[in-house]
């Protein structure tokens, strides 16, 4: 097992370790350099962060470049910078003895030089990528109970939280697939812990920035790709493209370095994939060694059917084609404490997930049955008040009308959503959103949802625009509450015995963004803060946001 350096690397052994790693496959080699060896403190891409003996990469995004940060890391200290421009294009004089890379992608190579920093960990585990619009946390939070059921052991880095053996800790604001070099470290830490296995949440940003570039994927899972991230990928096609980069990796060029870790020597690269969603065909034809489907309405490998929606579980027969239980029961019943039928098409994936890796149907029905709630998930807020509360991440149109449509079936009462439309993104989801909860819904209320530095009553009206073009009446049917604090209290306010407030957008986050500024923020606390409020008769209490005495 390779093992890295906690104080730092010579240069040279980085390229040459990265060189016999790809060496005779397709997989990105390193850089050209035949100069002198320099030992290397540590990779950055923030030129703040630069201290003597750093390698500085120049990272360009689709909206930032690092290369006009070279001169700043250079007068920090850093002994060699990593560019995907010419030396010549850098406006500042490099003195003597910096080393100067220049890369086809930084981004790329930053993946590449991280991941042969850490010894390339990812070789020594069977590393599960899950990816899609929504459902992405739910799955891998799912698919870890089963795979710890099977007596597997298995680390997760998703979006709330990297768990490694009995480790938990949280992750950053607003990150869903860290950066390379914070990846690989996990990963790193996981194989020294002694685990076998890794759950990696992967979205399409970094898959298409190469986050999750120089990882070895085994497993590659889509929960469903729908209306989301536009505004980056540009339109439907691009964004699924970029969610095909999961399954291209499984399908592409074998590492031809043998793996120490037996599992993964004898796993074979597999695809799970949702036949009832519109991803299905574009990803099956890439092809894997061996492909899992799973669905509801299509004739699936694995399919859920009989299915019973409680206020406080879901009960499915769970039927697995001959091929995936050829000495199995055919059927199984399954229990989960998850509720609504995105969930069921969670526990659907996770299921291919986990056999694909060799857990038993008995491990996958334990682990569903003792899945507990997820963080922001559908995630019940109870201080005794006379109707239902939940809070949920939904923050696209299709997971807030799933998120409505599972409502529907905890209440006999009326449905009051709280939501609203995060500045800087696609724009064209906030009259969608709005629109789904007019129609779904019989009460909505609109409300910051990190705005940034985009306008926030702009984005009310956008939204109440899209509301009154679907029949709603505002004053009647939905209103505008800047502040979302006093938005979820109104929501409270309207709220008769039998009803549920369902707030959504912001589930698990920690903080809300208002310009370039990150407020803490917590709506499950924020929630109960307004009930307690509520129930003593008090207004709601000043929780920090900028909107508050607008």
């Amino acid at each position: 097992m390779k093992e890295k350096s906690a104080s730092g690397r010579f240069l040279r052994e980085l390229l040459a370790e990265w060189e016999t790693e790809v060496s005779g496959s397709s997989l990105p080699a390193p850089p050209k350099y035949d100069g002198p060896d320099i030992w290397i403190s540590h990779l950055t891409e923030k030129s703040s962060e630069v201290t003597p003996g750093a390698c500085f990469v120049a990272r360009v995004r689709a909206t930032s470049d690092g290369h006009p940060y070279i001169p700043q890391a250079v007068n920090n200290g850093a002994s060699v910078i990593l560019a995907q421009k010419p030396i010549e294009n850098i406006a500042a004089h490099l003195p003597d003895g910096i080393i100067y890379l220049k890369v086809p992608d930084t981004s790329l190579a930053s993946a590449w030089f991280a991941a042969a920093w850490e010894g390339f960990p990812s070789r020594e585990l069977v590393v599960i990528g899950i990816t899609g619009t929504d459902g992405k946390t739910s799955t891998a939070n799912i698919l870890l109970e089963m795979l710890l059921s099977a007596g597997i052991r298995t680390g997760l880095l998703s979006t709330t939280r990297a768990v490694i053996g009995i480790e938990e800790e949280p992750l950053a604001l607003h990150v869903t697939t860290p950066e390379a070099p914070v990846i690989q470290r996990h990963l790193r830490r996981m194989v020294d812990a002694g685990l076998t296995h890794c759950i990696l949440e992967t979205t399409s940003h970094g898959l298409s920035q190469n986050r999750v570039g120089a990882i070895d994927f085994d497993v590659a899972v889509v929960t469903n790709v729908t209306h989301e991230h536009l505004d980056y990928h540009g339109d439907y096609n691009s964004y699924l493209s970029a969610k095909a980069r999961l399954f291209e990796a499984i399908s592409g060029s074998l590492w031809p370095v043998a793996s120490s870790n037996p599992a993964k020597q004898s796993q074979l690269k597999t695809a799970v994939l949702n036949q009832d969603d519109g991803s299905y065909n574009r990803l099956s034809d890439i092809g894997a060694a061996r492909q899992i489907s799973y669905g509801i309405y299509s004739a699936a490998d694995i399919k859920a059917g009989e299915i019973s929606y409680g206020h406080s579980h879901t009960d499915f027969m769970m039927q697995f084609a001959d091929r995936l239980s050829p000495e199995g029961p055919a059927q199984v019943f399954m229990s989960s404490p998850l509720i609504g039928e995105f969930n069921v098409y969670n526990s659907l994936a996770a299921t291919g997930a986990a056999l694909a890796v060799g857990a038993g149907v008995a491990a996958i029905r334990e682990g569903l049955r003792r899945i507990d709630s997820i963080d922001g998930r559908m995630e019940q807020i109870d201080r005794g008040q006379p109707f239902t509360v939940i809070v949920d991440f939904a923050h696209t149109p299709n997971a807030l009308s799933q998120a409505i449509e599972a409502a529907r079936t905890m209440t006999t009462g009326r449905v009051i959503t709280v939501f609203g439309s995060a500045g800087k993104r696609d724009v064209e989801k906030r009259t969608r959103m709005a629109q789904i909860s007019t129609r779904y819904a019989d009460l909505t209320i609109f409300t910051a949802e990190d705005p940034r530095t985009d306008s926030l009553e702009e984005i009310l009206e956008v939204m109440a625009s899209g509301s009154l073009g679907d029949g709603g009446i505002e004053g009647q049917t939905f209103w505008r509450v800047p502040d979302r604090g006093k938005a979820i209290y109104f929501a409270l306010s309207l709220a008769e015995p039998g009803d549920l407030v369902l707030i959504c957008g912001k589930g698990h986050e920690q903080s809300m963004c208002f310009g370039v500024v990150e407020y803490p923020w917590d709506d499950r606390q924020a929630t109960e803060r307004a009930l307690d409020a509520l129930a003593n008769n008090e207004p709601m209490p000043d929780l920090g946001l900028p909107t508050f005495k607008d």
